[in-house]
């Protein structure tokens, strides 16, 4: 559980009825917080403050605290419209957002997508370069980020996400299952996955930390491969990885990326930045956040034997729909 106590304050949690956003509004309200949900719907805990991102500027008054999730997430078609949608939320939201909190103290919740992307030897750390991102979600988290620590934000950079309820990981993972294999690219690699309990509480904790980037992940990295594996089997769904050899892997996205354009639809999941991101492996270094005691409780294994324990709960009969 988390330690740090919250009673007395009002805490603003921007897209809280979103995956990330519900589970550190539920977090705040354990913590005794009093928990104002700012978004377009309501969160599962709180006073619910509409507020739509891309248009408007939230109203904040009597908000002690902000904790920022509010984001257009996922790996978006290439195209000026869809960069421009993505910036209405996650740059122009997040300037919105800022001006709204004046001087009050913010976390705000980026995501690792910001690293120039590439083969990592070693751990990223938070002073690797946030550039060359190809997707307009990465482009635009770090632009939004930037805008952020530029106001003296704390920023966190948690790596796919994962729990109950994820609306993107273990839906694409289950729909690229064919004949009980699921394609990957290259060999196994190390992945840092961020369980979305240790991303509230750093949530929380953060709070109190002094500004700027703190990299938020599980307290181990991961073999890609054998999470694939353990993933679909608690979900009910055994399946041994297909190695497929990157450059090939890379041109079917390539194709996939021309027939999604033409307006094909079922095509759009397989791109060159999911290629990339299983391919090459990304883990973060955790010592900025280690030094202000933040500690992640929670592993993988747990939350696989939650799922295989529960997973009618949150596992589509249908494989092609979202959870």
């Amino acid at each position: 559980m988390v330690s740090i106590r919250l009673a007395g304050l009002r805490v603003a949690v921007t897209g809280a009825s979103g995956f990330c956003g519900s589970a550190v509004a539920r977090a705040a309200a354990a913590a005794g917080a009093e928990v104002v949900a700012v978004g377009r719907r309501p969160g599962p805990v709180g006073r619910h403050v509409p507020w739509d991102a891309a248009r408007e500027v939230p109203d904040l008054r009597g908000v002690d605290v902000v904790v920022h999730l509010a984001a257009a997430v996922g790996d978006p078609p290439p195209g000026a419209a869809a960069e421009a949608a993505y910036h209405a939320v996650n740059v122009a939201g997040t300037a919105r957002l800022l001006r709204a909190a004046a001087d009050r103290p913010v976390v705000w919740v980026s995501s690792a997508s910001v690293y120039r992307p590439g083969r990592h030897g070693v751990a990223i750390r938070e002073d690797h370069p946030t550039d060359g991102q190809p997707t307009g979600y990465g482009r635009t988290k770090a632009a939004g980020e930037r805008l952020a620590l530029a106001a003296d934000a704390v920023v966190l950079r948690p790596r796919a996400v994962y729990g109950a309820g994820d609306p993107h990981l273990l839906p694409r993972l289950l729909a690229a299952v064919r004949r009980g294999r699921v394609p990957v690219p290259g060999p196994d690699v190390a992945l840092s996955l961020t369980a979305v309990e240790n991303l509230a509480d750093a949530c929380l904790a953060a709070l109190r930390w002094p500004p700027g980037p703190y990299n938020v992940a599980d307290a181990t990295p991961y073999s890609r491969d054998a999470v694939v594996t353990r993933v679909l089997a608690a979900a009910g769904r055994p399946a041994r990885p297909l190695r497929v050899p990157v450059p090939v892997a890379l041109g079917a996205a390539a194709l996939a990326g021309g027939v999604t354009r033409l307006g094909v639809p079922g095509t759009g999941r397989l791109t060159r930045y999911a290629v990339e991101q299983l391919a090459y492996g990304t883990v973060l270094d955790l010592g900025r956040a280690y030094a202000q005691g933040w500690v992640p409780r929670r592993t993988l294994p747990e939350f696989l034997a939650e799922l295989s324990t529960h997973r009618g709960r949150w596992v589509s009969p249908d494989p092609r729909r979202r959870i």
